[in-house]
């Protein structure tokens, strides 16, 4: 069983994670459990405030340490009390480390996660180096909250949760997992579009068909994400499956122009 603690002021908008798809499939076998923890709860004025003007003035309000603190404290006693120990307070931020395949196979390996929903401007900076451990990045781009990240980050983990998908090898053939994007996918009819799918694919070879998919995902990763093929390295015998790749490639590519 895994446990996530969201902080957010709109707990509402998870259920797009709880009541949908392998998410909900996975909450119902009891892979794991999501709670939730408004730092409106934690004020104590009639206007339940969570935030105000920054310091040094500039536009939008900040988010205040005061509420977020006690909203984390009860998240980190609630984990406590279910698991044992409270797991690490994650921030969703676009300043954040990017996040990963990697990544997220280490995170799935912890019990329990804390993740902190920020809003607005963004976070009291004291907050942040008090209470947080780490802070996430989805990339480069800003959200209006970190709702969607946290949502984003927790479907990424439960998938990979033995059970929560319904054939357990879906998870082995996603893009990243051996360091490359996923090879092109097809299914009926045989023929769309005046378009016939890959002769290899009805040839019932499975060695060949092995070996196509793995030489779809090198050149995909070639054509999309050069920089990954740089990170992972190849070997000789991937090199040669590459190299019969590109020849494809641009004898389609000069057919077609």
């Amino acid at each position: 069983m895994r446990r996530y603690d969201a902080i957010t002021l709109f707990p509402e908008m998870f259920t797009a994670l709880t009541g949908s798809g392998i998410t909900r499939r996975a909450l119902e076998r009891g892979l794991y459990q999501v709670s939730f923890h408004d730092p409106r709860e934690f004020t104590n004025d009639a206007h339940r405030t969570v935030d105000d003007r920054p310091y040094g003035g500039g536009p939008g309000m900040v988010m205040l340490p005061e509420p977020l603190t006690q909203a984390i404290a009860q998240a980190r006693q609630r984990q406590a009390d279910a698991l044992g120990a409270s797991g690490p307070v994650i921030y969703l931020s676009p300043q954040g480390t990017p996040l990963t395949h990697g990544k997220i196979l280490e995170l799935t390996r912890l019990p329990g996660l804390i993740l902190l929903c920020g809003r607005y401007e963004g976070v009291d900076q004291r907050l942040l180096d008090h209470e947080v451990d780490e802070e996430i990045s989805l990339g480069d781009f800003v959200l209006s909250g970190g709702e969607l990240a946290a949502m984003a980050l927790i479907d990424a983990i439960v998938r990979q949760l033995p059970g929560a998908l319904n054939d357990a090898g879906s998870a082995q053939e996603d893009s990243f997992v051996a360091g490359l994007l996923d090879c092109p996918h097809y299914t009926r009819p045989e023929v769309f579009g005046n378009e016939q799918i890959p002769e290899v694919l009805l040839s019932g070879n499975h060695a060949l068909i092995r070996r196509w998919r793995f030489k779809q995902s090198l050149g995909r990763t070639w054509l999309r994400r050069p920089d990954l093929l740089a990170q992972r390295g190849i070997n000789e015998e991937e090199s040669r499956l590459l190299e019969e790749f590109q020849e494809e490639y641009h004898r389609k590519t000069r057919t077609e122009a």
